[in-house]
């Protein structure tokens, strides 16, 4: 049986391109017929480092070699190197760490904890927003036509558009116990948040004893230039969520609460069987090791790159992001856009019906940001 063959033993949950990958390496990936692309959507942000990456295939060959798993009966040392250094990042002695496997798990933590820690039950998360499939995180995710066909949700959440601080201020109200953001929204369209806007949030959140949570599924790990996105606007938040590129492509997420932030969790109170793995722990070490000042002013400068070669190509407009979390507006639709790309070697991702997502390999080089322009040029010539 052919691989097209066996598609039909996968529940439809995805509206897959007709395209088999079977190989990586660094910005590129190779078909089954063997033709190459230019992969710069990256598993949608998550292969931050390329693809097999030989510092992070090392982290996690040695560790497969030691210890795969454990439970979290007991510590292992993969996990407790990985939460010290999360910890630095974070900045300040004492922000502790949960672990899981995913983002949507990231954000049912949050929830939980945000709910325990202030003994509120409200959340107020913002319009066109996206933190998972899960029941909670569905909850709080701000697009409607993906809570319908579920709903009833988790109750207690309410939206407000985004950089709307009026709109925030009426919101957050006694019964609030988490105001829910994400630094520059993903699937929503790649929408940045403004400055005044994530100071409001910060600012409301202490005055009314709820916390503030960022989802920095997509924009953390050095994706917008820095490790986390609040540090471009120096607001810190009281918890925040990674998973995507922290292992480079091994599943892992983990919630990370600051040492200022509310006491809230008590054991037996959350858990993950597979959180924390020593395998996927070790590889999300070595990433977050290798996400240094140089790579962190390379992103930059790739961003601005692209950016700056976006502009320059006809039928393009509103380009938008930061860093290497990009997006731009087509004049046609932009699934078929992906779908020209794609034939002419380039992947690439959508952000709504007329929109493109770019979330290349932290570590693309110049040489393939001006091939991907290039290429992407053709595609909406």
């Amino acid at each position: 049986m052919t691989t097209t063959d066996l598609r039909s033993a996968i529940l439809p949950t995805y509206g897959r391109y007709d395209l088999t990958l079977v190989r990586g390496e660094g910005s590129r990936v190779w078909d089954d017929a063997g033709k190459c692309y230019l992969d710069c959507i990256a598993g949608i942000a998550v292969i931050a480092l390329g693809h097999c990456n030989p510092v992070v295939k090392a982290a996690a060959e040695a560790q497969l070699a030691k210890l795969w798993h454990v439970s979290n009966l007991y510590w292992t040392e993969p996990m407790l190197q990985l939460a010290q250094k999360l910890s630095d990042r974070f900045g300040g002695a004492g922000a502790q760490v949960f672990y899981c496997n995913s983002g949507a798990e990231g954000t049912e933590a949050a929830l939980k904890y945000a709910r325990k820690a202030t003994g509120k039950p409200g959340f107020v998360a913002i319009e066109s927003s996206f933190h998972g499939r899960t029941f909670g995180a569905l909850s709080v995710t701000g697009q409607p036509a993906k809570r319908a066909a579920f709903e009833p949700g988790v109750p207690g959440a309410s939206f407000v558009e985004l950089n709307d601080t009026d709109a925030l201020a009426q919101a957050v109200g006694p019964d609030t116990g988490a105001i829910i953001l994400e630094p520059i929204q993903g699937e929503g369209g790649v929408n940045p948040v403004e400055q005044q806007f994530i100071e409001a949030a910060r600012e409301l959140a202490t005055a009314r004893g709820a916390l503030l949570l960022f989802d920095e599924v997509q924009t953390g790990v050095g994706r917008t230039g820095t490790f986390f996105a609040w540090e471009h606007h120096g607001v810190k938040p009281d918890a925040l969520w990674l998973a995507k590129g922290l292992a480079n492509g091994l599943p892992i997420g983990c919630l990370l609460v600051a040492n200022e932030a509310a006491r809230g969790f008590e054991p037996g109170d959350h858990a993950s069987t597979f959180g924390g793995n020593p395998v996927a722990a070790a590889a999300a070490c070595a990433v977050v090791d290798a996400i240094d000042d140089a790579l962190l002013a390379h992103v930059r400068a790739m961003g601005d790159r692209f950016t700056a070669g976006l502009r320059a190509i006809p039928g393009i407009s509103n380009v938008r992001g930061r860093g290497l979390m990009l997006a731009c507006d087509v004049e046609q639709p932009a699934g078929d856009v992906v779908l020209a790309a794609m034939a002419k070697g380039l992947l690439l991702g959508t952000a709504g019906s007329g929109s493109l997502r770019l979330t290349p390999p932290l570590t693309i080089s110049a040489d393939e940001v001006d091939e991907a322009i290039r290429l992407l040029g053709e595609a909406v010539a």
